[in-house]
Order: C-alpha cells, then structure tokens, then sequence
C-alpha cells in the first residue's frame, strides 16, 4: 500500500479517523494516507463493495451507512479523532425545475450530516484535548455556478458550519478547516469529460480546456492524492494553529 505520499508512518499512531465518501476518489486517497501515517481509520460509504475494498487496502473498518438517514451517525463510532466530512453527490438543473426533493437530499448528504457528525464526535475530540474535523467544501463553497444550486448552498453551508465548529474548539484542541478543490480526477468527473466530449463533438483535452476548466489557470484535473495530502497535514503535527480556514486546490480558478 503506498499512495505516493512522503511522510513519517507513525505521525498518527493512537489517532483514530472517520472517513466518508470512502468508498473511492478523494474518501479513498484520505483514507489511505491517513491510515499510512498510522491512524486507525473508519471508512463510511453506501456502495459496500467499493468500501470493503478500501478497508483491505487501509486495514481499516467498513462502515456501510447511507448518509442522507434521519440519524446516520447512529451505529458508528464515538471515538473519534479526526474527522473528514467528504462524500457528496450532484445535481443539475435551473432553479426554476429543480427538483424539491434532490435539493433536500443534498442538503441532507452534504449539510446536515456532517453537523450530525461532528455533534457524534466532537464530545470525545474535546475530552482528549484534540481533534481535527476536515470539511471537504470545493471551490463551490467559495463561488457559485449556474444550475447547481442544491450543491452550491451546501458547500457554502458547510463553510460557515465549519468555522462555528473551529471558534468552539479552539480552548479544546480541536480544529476545524475546509479544504476546496476545483474538478478532481475521480471516475464522476472522467466520466462527466466523455460525456462533454461526446455532447460537443471535440476531443477530451478540449473538453478539459475550453469548458470544464474554462475558468482556471492550470488546465488539467487535479489528483485525489495532492487534495489527501493537504488533509493530511492538517491534522498533523505542526497543524495546531491553523483553524476557520479554507485551503484552496483549484488551479487559480478563484484568485480571478
């Protein structure tokens, strides 16, 4: 097991971490490299073939749990240390026909489950004297986009979710920071560059330049991994001081 990562195998010993959205992409790149800094790491995923391969991986614990339940915290551990608020789910359409129930779906997914979380976690990260909470908030919750408007209220929500979360941790140790991508190379968005490709009869590297990454400076997909490895060092060592921020991997798109 080795995601590409240089860092010192035990920084996380005795540490125990909760991960969602880890049945691949960026869950799984966390995942892995929280587990290689030697965290014990909880892996929470609705598709339960996708998250046992990556419990094999990690040698961690699968966890298969449908986010968007009334009480998805529930059956799933108290003693928790760092937390990463990751999975998520789209949907795109004009306000005017979105969907009622998509809206609150993804409000569920990405809003009020990682409160719920936190609510489950936190009363153990404050009896220890630390705690990393890790929102996974995409350029998204910075800026907005046409058509998006159920994941764009969400990220934004879980910006200032966080940041309450970092002033009420602080004189416990706990911190609490986001973490906001552009477009990640995960199976979602690959398949997102075909399906563009094919709707606008041009080539997937012309899809990549002239549509999806129009906007940004650096014209290609950003790798789970670089967006783990910023997530890992949030909760390491030398990451006590740094709380109620937002962490940007996005090729420039929101410096413009």
């Amino acid at each position: 097991m080795n995601s590409g990562l240089r860092h010192t195998s035990d920084d996380l010993a005795g540490r125990t971490a909760l991960v969602t959205g880890a049945g691949g992409g960026i869950g799984r790149a966390c995942a892995l490299v929280l587990s290689e800094a030697g965290a014990k790491v909880h892996l929470v995923d609705r598709d339960a073939d996708a998250v046992r391969a990556v419990a094999v991986e990690t040698g961690g614990t699968e966890h298969v749990v449908d986010l968007s339940d009334a009480d998805p915290a529930r059956d799933l551990p108290r003693e928790v240390d760092i937390l990463v608020n990751n999975a998520g789910l789209q949907h795109v359409a004009p306000i005017h026909e979105f969907p009622p129930e998509r809206f609150e779906l993804i409000q569920r997914v990405m809003l009020t489950a990682p409160f719920l979380l936190m609510r489950h976690c936190l009363p153990h990260m404050r009896a220890r004297g630390w705690g990393r909470i890790v929102n996974l908030t995409s350029v998204h919750g910075l800026r907005a986009s046409p058509f998006k408007a159920a994941y764009v209220a969400a990220k934004h929500g879980l910006e200032g979710l966080s940041k309450v979360a970092a002033l009420e941790g602080a004189e416990h140790g706990v911190t609490s920071n986001c973490v906001s991508p552009g477009y990640v190379r995960t199976p979602l968005v690959e398949g997102q560059v075909a399906d563009q490709a094919r709707a606008h009869g041009i080539g997937e590297d012309r899809v990549l330049a002239e549509v999806m990454l129009q906007r940004t400076a650096v014209k290609r997909l950003i790798e789970p991994e670089d967006v783990a490895a910023t997530v890992l060092w949030l909760c390491g060592r030398h990451s006590g001081h740094v709380t109620g921020s937002t962490f940007t991997i996005d090729g420039g798109w929101t410096a413009q």
